[in-house]
């Protein structure tokens, strides 16, 4: 048998599974005939079959001669820049099949391909090199299959897996271990009524800490496996602002801070209500924890600009807290991250509201931007597209007529602001 006809067969046969079958199916004319309304199969419909089932894979495969020349690159390895021209340019894939030649024993190994991409790390792929005989059951190996999976994506998951349990790890340890040694000073001070009162205090201070952690990793868990645009219904954003700042009312009261909110009536997005609500919340509570007392919180909606067609609209809160230094900006929505220390702990602060913020907005296909001055305060804008109000007597949650866009009807009252 030649070499390419052993070469397609056996990289069928590895890559794609029950395409050997029908490989031999064409060898072997069926005795059965079509049924009704069926036509048998053209044999060039049937030798079409292996090439695009190697073209649809998702799994790189490059085949290579004993001297090291290409025989096939298809769609997917070609992607990953393995092959240049008749040849491989990655080393690490040349000296595994030449590994994979000597020893006629199939390889297994991870290779950096190299080449960062922007805002990516640098591609890693799995390799497995399998000898591909001269003949069946033969010793000598005529070439060798590369299948190559793009294994970078796993790898990055399982490195914030790590780091996520880690940092959880230690921000749990925190309240516990103070709860703990409150809890000893409690006892220690039976006799001293003040002194029980005072620990007791931090100790429901450090309680409504922990829960308030918890709350939000579960939240922020439920938010990173989230499909995009959760939910199909259409959200009225004015509603939303007044809620997230009646949510925040008692906080800003008590520390002397407004809160005003300026919104149009005919705003709206599709996605689900309460997950936007809390993502202005939290936006709204990290702008009160970091404001001096008499000081103002704005928050505002305005359409904005249409992106590639689509309108948008933007959700901002400004505060005149203490503001951001410039080399935190690009730090403030990770998990856990935090400006101050120090004042997150004063005020209970958990240091995954903002990275609960950028969830939201992306999971309803938008985006999440800060612009800050130190001593200046901050602004927080959410981007997100909108959808175009119209006139309906049915109401916010009615389906559009036939024809029509999925528009809904909006009072034209302003409702009252904080």
């Amino acid at each position: 048998m030649p070499v390419a006809a052993v070469v397609v067969v056996a990289v069928f046969a590895l890559a794609g599974g029950a395409v050997i079958g029908l490989v031999l199916a064409r060898r072997r004319p069926s005795r059965r005939r079509p049924g009704p309304g069926l036509s048998a199969p053209t044999p060039a419909a049937v030798d079409a079959v292996p090439a695009l089932v190697l073209d649809a894979l998702t799994q790189g495969v490059v085949v290579v001669d004993r001297e090291e020349r290409t025989i096939i690159v298809n769609p997917a390895a070609r992607a990953m820049g393995v092959a240049d021209g008749d040849r491989v340019c990655v080393p690490g894939l040349s000296e595994l099949a030449r590994a994979a030649t000597s020893s006629a024993v199939a390889q297994l190994s991870e290779i950096d391909l190299g080449g960062e991409r922007p805002g990516r790390p640098a591609p890693v792929v799995s390799v497995t090199a399998v000898p591909l005989p001269e003949h069946p059951g033969g010793a000598r190996v005529a070439a060798v299959a590369l299948l190559l999976d793009d294994v970078s994506e796993y790898r990055r998951l399982d490195a914030v897996r790590r780091d996520f349990v880690a940092n959880v790890s230690h921000e749990l340890k925190t309240p516990v271990g103070a709860l703990t040694l409150l809890a000893e000073a409690v006892i220690e001070a039976a006799d001293d009524p003040e002194a029980v009162q005072r620990f007791a205090g931090r100790m429901q201070h450090e309680g409504a800490r922990l829960g308030k952690l918890v709350r939000e990793l579960i939240e922020l868990s439920r938010l990173q496996g989230a499909e995009p645009l959760p939910g199909d219904g259409l959200v009225l954003i004015t509603r939303v602002l007044d809620e997230a700042a009646d949510r925040t009312r008692l906080a800003a009261e008590r520390d002397g801070i407004s809160v005003r909110v300026s919104c149009p009536d005919d705003l709206v997005v599709r996605g689900n209500e309460s997950q936007l609500t809390m993502a202005i919340a939290n936006l709204i509570d990290n702008a009160i924890a970091y404001s001096p007392t008499g000081t103002r919180v704005a928050v505002s909606a305005r359409a904005s600009d249409d992106v590639d067609g689509v309108p948008q609209m933007e959700i901002s809160v400004s505060d005149q807290g203490i503001g951001i230094a410039e080399a935190d900006l690009n730090r403030v929505f990770e998990r856990f991250y935090r400006v101050d220390p120090a004042r997150s702990r004063a005020t209970g602060g958990t240091g995954l509201g903002l990275a609960i913020v950028k969830h939201v907005a992306s999971n309803h296909g938008g985006s999440v931007s800060v612009w800050s001055v130190e001593g200046a305060g901050s602004t927080f804008t959410i981007r997100l597209p909108r959808v175009h109000p119209i006139k309906r007597s049915s109401g916010l949650d009615a389906p559009p007529a036939a024809g029509q866009d999925e528009h809904i009807e909006v009072s034209s009252t302003a409702k009252g602001r904080v």
